[in-house]
């Protein structure tokens, strides 16, 4: 039936969606190494308005553990050290007149620790945000077998609707073993 066929492809690229999701907020969990994208939900005002960092200034990594932001604009290193310094990353900026540079300490035991238990819980809200879109998709098969569907067609649906959450989950598993050894490397 081609409704289930829709149902099944637009489930998938949910899941897809939960899995890419999880895989960029997993990048913004440092593990130690200095990387541009540590600063991307950085937002600095720029001229009043909410600005992204990557747009006012160019952000570089020298070596592994200092990060060089070079705005675009002199008179925006003020804006940028406010919003670093405001931010969640709790990094000292330093001003040198040119540029910001940020130093990335290294992380301790208990840092790795606590970086791990936030990655496991970035990849349970994938796992919960699949399982949803699992619900969703049964709970369509369920209306679709009202309407007349026949039951053997809505029982292979909701197999493969569970084949792909099984998938999409080991996806997540994949990605959670990659950033704790990346996290936990010394």
């Amino acid at each position: 039936m081609e409704e289930i066929e829709l149902y099944l492809d637009e489930a998938k690229e949910l899941m897809q969606k939960a899995v890419d999701h999880t895989a960029s907020e997993l990048l913004k969990i440092r593990a130690g190494k200095a990387m541009p994208n540590l600063l991307d939900g950085i937002l600095v005002s720029y001229y009043g308005a909410p600005t992204p960092m990557n747009q006012v200034a160019s952000v570089s990594t020298p070596d592994g553990r200092t990060l060089a932001i070079k705005p675009f604009e002199k008179s925006l290193i003020p804006e940028i050290e406010k919003a670093i310094i405001n931010s969640d990353l709790g990094l000292a900026p330093q001003n040198n007149g040119e540029m910001i540079i940020l130093t990335i300490p290294a992380l301790t035991e208990e840092r790795r620790i606590a970086l791990v238990k936030q990655a496991k819980n970035e990849c349970e809200n994938g796992k919960i945000s699949i399982r949803n879109v699992r619900k969703d998709t049964n709970d369509e098969l369920k209306k679709l077998q009202k309407e007349g569907a026949s039951e053997d067609e809505i029982k292979r649906a909701e197999d493969k609707v569970q084949k792909l959450t099984d998938q999409y989950s080991v996806k997540l598993d994949e990605l959670l073993d990659k950033k704790e050894a990346d996290i936990m490397k010394v």
